[in-house]
């Protein structure tokens, strides 16, 4: 197949604008003159191919995208979503989401090196028009797909959602109107962003909401869920679907007296279910287990802050590598993904160089991070 310049052309600049990076920006971090940038842009120059290879590295993607029509990366979806949404997202935030799509590449290429075999696909068919009805019906299917008992409370939802073959991660975005947000990618599947910016009870119900448009939207390319977006019926959908997921009325009605409420009552319960004392107070009153006016109540009442413990940061570590992983996390660095990379490079798999790229740091940070998770690198790799 002969080398299509035009194509590559239009690629190397539209990826530069869609990330809004300036020929300056790109030749800082890639060493490519700007005069020889200008060229390749404008399809004056025929790129070598250790500039292709440069550009992919740089744009976190297959190097196959720049020299093909095979859809390899997510360009398209991207470039829909910040051209549809482009006030959301600010020059970080729009990176921050390439660097998620590049964690959920690897992920993907990962989980084929070493199958967990606890992939336990799920598909759900929406019937009739009644968006809330969806959301419930799908929430219940999905809880006795995995086996929940009727007022079961799921505590451990990222492997629930993982089971199902979507990557998930969370990731500090700077706008915090944005909740998360739904891709499918062209070869790691479904991926779930989660802002890492709201607190722990908000990322789990938002990580339920964004899964659940990756169960009821995956006709779509992206869903991006927004905190001002609350009346559209593709949110409310996935509002009662996480709901119903994390809390389900079964529980609900065995909560003593549960048609009264204290301030009290409402932080153990809410803490309980981990979850906000919205999310409960909205559940309780679609129940029809309370009314309008302990709604209000309940969502005046906040859940104090040191009573919500990240599962990913427990207690027992020490102060300096609890934040440290904090650090790790706010750039979508999961447990579960910081073992999956070490655990294919401890078989052999990848090298500690290749383990560092795909863990977004230096090889003299990947040391470090080896030694926070109680891993080793092995001397001369």
């Amino acid at each position: 197949m002969s080398f299509d310049l035009v194509l590559f052309s239009s690629k190397l600049r539209r990826c530069r604008e869609q990330f809004e990076k300036s020929l300056v920006d790109v030749t800082t971090a890639t060493g490519i003159p700007e005069y020889i940038l200008s060229a390749l842009e404008n399809g004056e120059r025929q790129p070598t191919g250790d500039e292709v290879l440069i550009f992919a590295d740089y744009y976190l993607c297959d190097y196959q995208f720049f020299i093909s029509n095979e859809r390899v990366a997510s360009f398209d979806q991207t470039e829909t979503l910040f051209r549809r949404y482009g006030e959301e997202f600010s020059k970080e935030d729009r990176w921050a989401v390439q660097e998620f799509l590049f964690l959920c590449e690897c992920e993907e290429f990962l989980l084929k090196l070493i199958p967990t075999n606890t992939c336990s696909p799920f598909s759900f068919i929406k019937r009739g028009n009644n968006y809330r009805e969806q959301g419930k019906e799908a929430a219940n299917a999905l809880r006795k797909h995995l086996g929940y008992a009727s007022n079961e409370v799921p505590m451990n939802i990222y492997e629930d959602f993982r089971s199902l073959g979507f990557h998930i991660f969370r990731r500090q975005l700077g706008n915090s109107n944005i909740s998360g947000l739904f891709i499918k990618h062209p070869i790691a599947g479904k991926c779930i962003l989660v802002n890492y910016s709201e607190d722990v009870y908000r990322q789990r119900f938002t990580a339920a909401h964004e899964s659940a448009h990756g169960i009821l939207d995956d006709d779509q390319e992206f869903v991006i869920s927004l905190k001002t977006d609350k009346k559209n019926l593709v949110e409310v959908r996935a509002n009662k679907f996480a709901a119903d997921y994390l809390m389900p009325p079964e529980f609900l009605q065995k909560i003593p007296d549960f048609r009264a409420w204290t301030s009290e009552k409402a932080i153990k319960w809410a803490s309980e279910l981990k979850v906000s004392t919205e999310a409960l107070a909205n559940a309780l009153k679609s129940a029809n287990f309370i009314s309008e006016d302990v709604e209000k109540q309940i969502k005046a009442v906040r859940v104090p802050r040191y009573l919500k413990v990240d599962p990913e940061l427990p207690e027992s570590l020490s102060l300096g590598s609890r934040q440290r992983r904090q650090e790790l996390l706010k750039i979508g660095l999961s447990n579960f993904y910081v073992g999956l990379c070490f655990d294919v490079y401890e078989q052999g798999f990848i090298s500690a160089g290749r383990v560092a790229e795909m863990l977004l740091v230096s090889k003299y940070e990947l040391t470090e991070i080896a030694s926070i998770y109680g891993r080793t690198i092995r001397y001369g790799d």
